[in-house]
C-alpha cells in the first residue's frame, strides 16, 4: 500500500515538472472564485516545477528504502514486506 502511494505521488510530482502551467491553472479555478481575475506572479511556476522535482525526488527515495528494507528481509529469511499480498 505504501509503494502504491509513493507511486502516486511520484507521477503527480512528475506531472507537475513536467507541465506546471496547466496544473497551476486547475488549482487556481479551484481555489478561487473568481479564478479568471487571478494572474500568476512569474516565478509560480518555477516554484512549481521546483516542487515538482523535489516530491519526484522524495518518493524515489522512499520506493528505494522500501526495496532495500525488503531486500534484506529476504536475504535474512523473512518475507518480503513490499509484494505482500495487499
Amino acid at each position: 500500500m505504501r509503494a502504491h502511494l509513493l507511486l502516486a505521488a511520484g507521477l503527480l510530482g512528475l506531472i507537475e515538472a513536467v507541465a506546471p502551467g496547466p496544473l497551476v491553472r486547475v488549482l487556481t479555478r479551484v481555489a478561487y472564485r473568481n479564478a479568471e481575475d487571478a494572474e500568476p506572479k512569474p516565478w509560480v511556476l518555477a516554484a512549481a516545477r521546483v516542487e515538482g522535482i523535489l516530491i519526484v525526488a522524495g518518493a524515489l527515495v522512499g520506493l528505494f528504502r522500501l526495496a532495500r528494507a525488503g531486500d534484506e528481509g529476504e536475504a535474512a529469511g523473512e518475507p518480503s514486506t513490499v509484494s505482500g499480498g495487499e
